[in-house]
């Protein structure tokens, strides 16, 4: 049994991955931001401790991982996203998207960083988009995060691997979750016939990818798509 933290558990993705992890056995530790309520329902569904953390202040970070035991599997899910024109975008949003979409990843593993280095092992999955890697319009400064997240895991895949630590990525499609809310069924329909299996993925599907890369001991630096063919 591994212990497993999970950022932004409490829906979307990192709910699907609680619920997986969880399943599995393994001891889970999920941070949210602020849904208290779904955070203990989904508590109380499966078992993990919830945590109320904003990914993007350091100091509740480390306050956070002094109640976590120990950590084998971090996974970097926490994210928010925003759509319109760059030029209409304000530097305060623009500064929030990075803080928590990549400062949060840096605050997380850091925290996590003496329990891998003692026992010179440990997982990290963070997660990115398919925006990350061919850019979308009208989300230039969420394509610009999961770009960089694409690097930070690449880079830290070579900086921790000789301290046995391994470093992997899921870059997610079209994920019918919270954050395609806003879109109409048929902008959903046209999204779900521009991958090759034609349908769009589930928060699930995203989890099991998070699931495989876990598991994988000789796998590090790699980029999961999880797009259903989208982008190839």
């Amino acid at each position: 049994m591994a212990t497993v933290v999970i950022t932004g558990g409490s829906r979307g993705i990192g709910a699907a991955a609680v619920e997986l992890f969880a399943a599995r056995g393994h001891q889970v530790y999920f941070l949210y931001a602020g849904n208290t309520q779904a955070a203990e329902t989904m508590a109380a569904r499966t078992g993990a401790i919830p945590i109320r953390c904003d990914v993007a202040n350091g100091a509740e970070v480390q306050a956070a991982f002094t109640r976590i035991a120990d950590v084998d599997i971090l996974i970097c899910n926490a994210g928010i996203c925003h759509y319109g024109l760059m030029s209409m975008m304000t530097e305060e949003l623009w500064d929030r998207l990075f803080a928590v979409n990549v400062k949060g990843i840096y605050h997380c593993v850091n925290a996590a960083m003496p329990a891998f280095l003692k026992k010179q092992a440990g997982c990290i999955i963070t997660v990115s988009s398919m925006w990350g890697r061919v850019g979308a319009s009208c989300e230039a400064a969420y394509s610009a995060t999961k770009g960089a997240v694409i690097a930070l895991t690449k880079a830290l895949a070579k900086e921790l691997g000789p301290s046995g630590i391994r470093v992997n990525c899921v870059a997610p499609g079209v994920i019918e979750t919270d954050m395609c809310a806003n879109l109409e069924e048929d902008t959903l329909a046209e999204l779900a016939q521009e991958s090759c299996i034609g349908r769009n993925g589930s928060a699930m599907d995203v989890a099991k990818a998070m699931e495989y890369l876990a598991g994988a001991d000789f796998v590090t630096g790699h980029i999961l798509n999880v797009d259903g063919g989208f982008v190839l």
